[in-house]
């Protein structure tokens, strides 16, 4: 962690050291050629260069083209309830990310039943299945061949293709990519000396931005091209459920509790913000890798974060919480928050599913 803080206090010029800036000056360099290699990779993918291939059935990407969380998960949700209350059968594709089964193309979950572990499959992929009764979820690198799986074996007539904004060798019908309305291209530059997968002209590949983190007064961002579909949204802490689930129970409920949030997601500090600003009182927090896979460890280190700040219990997110059941009779009271993304203004959202399924 202390080199994940050292990077984002260098690339957000909070390091003013001769050493650190002559670093983010080669940093800096390597991402202008960096760019360079995105931009003639989508250039490649445009002009027919670099094969695509596309399913015979409806497929959606959600993306983004920063690093770190955008909402996807939330918005994959809230796309695929759209879908099936069309009486659609959605297969959500997806990566796999920081599993053991990763690299290899396998059923998360048939609509019915989880067939992988978060330990298998990565803690999103069963998060989603987890979320939403009759969602599929299928995980693979190659997402052609995952979607190919989908429709032999699950009989999917439409996919939400999840994290796929730079995944441009499987088509899509509809490119929707997720941007941070408060500020969505962090300091402006691609990685290394950044945050952003792709330079800001990749936005003009999009078909649909969804705004995130925006209230009901946020005016539409100038930085979109000229008659780009744009929704904003915003995202909601609506309560709390145990580990095991059941119903979701308001905060006011936590009233005069010690209570110590953790998580292992790619932007804590808007977590404990946001449970903090639902008035619950946090005696302290444990930021965690992101995708940070539990076990003994982990379990010692919140042990003593509960016993040092005599914590009455624990609260931490969904994508955390789904990784945590094998640990529920050691881990003690642990509340899982709970998530909602709403959309401001839905229509242009609406709209293009209408007109695609």
């Amino acid at each position: 962690m202390k080199g994940e803080t050292y990077y984002t206090q260098l690339v957000a010029g909070e390091r003013r050291r001769l050493a650190d800036r002559l670093l983010l000056g080669l940093l800096k360099v390597c991402a202008v050629l960096y760019a360079g290699v995105m931009r003639l990779r989508a250039a490649a993918y445009a002009c027919g260069l670099l094969p695509v291939k596309r399913l015979p059935v409806p497929v959606i990407s959600v993306g983004n083209i920063t690093m770190g969380g955008t909402g996807k998960t939330p918005t994959v949700l809230l796309i695929a309830r759209a879908l099936m209350a069309r009486g659609r059968r959605v297969a959500v594709l997806t990566r796999g990310y920081g599993g053991s089964l990763e690299g290899q193309t396998r059923i998360v979950s048939d609509g019915n039943s989880l067939l992988l572990s978060p330990a298998e499959a990565g803690d999103e992929p069963c998060l989603l299945a987890a979320s939403l009764p009759g969602l599929m979820v299928v995980m693979g690198t190659d997402r052609y061949r995952a979607g190919c799986l989908a429709l032999k074996v699950l009989s999917a007539d439409c996919f939400i293709l999840d994290d796929g904004f730079q995944h441009q060798r499987l088509d899509r019908d509809l490119d929707i990519l997720l941007l941070d309305g408060t500020v969505p291209f962090k300091n402006g530059w691609t990685l290394p000396a950044g945050f952003l997968r792709e330079p800001p002209s990749a936005v003009s590949r999009a078909d649909l931005v969804i705004l995130t983190r925006c209230s009901a007064a946020d005016s539409l961002a100038d930085f979109l091209p000229l008659q780009m579909p744009v929704c904003r949204s915003s995202h909601t802490l609506t309560g709390y459920t145990t580990l095991s689930g059941g119903e979701v129970r308001p905060f006011t409920e936590l009233a005069g509790k010690r209570i110590v949030a953790f998580c292992g997601i790619a932007d804590p500090a808007s977590f404990f913000d946001g449970v903090e600003a639902c008035g619950v009182s946090l005696v302290a927090t444990l930021a965690l890798p992101d995708h940070c896979g539990y076990g003994a460890r982990e379990m010692e280190a919140l042990g003593r974060l509960k016993q040092q700040y005599r914590a009455d219990c624990l609260i931490t997110t969904a994508k955390d919480a789904v990784k945590l059941v094998p640990y529920a009779g050691i881990i003690g009271d642990c509340f899982v928050a709970q998530l909602e993304l709403t959309l401001n203004d839905p229509e242009p959202l609406t709209a293009a599913l209408n007109q695609l399924v």
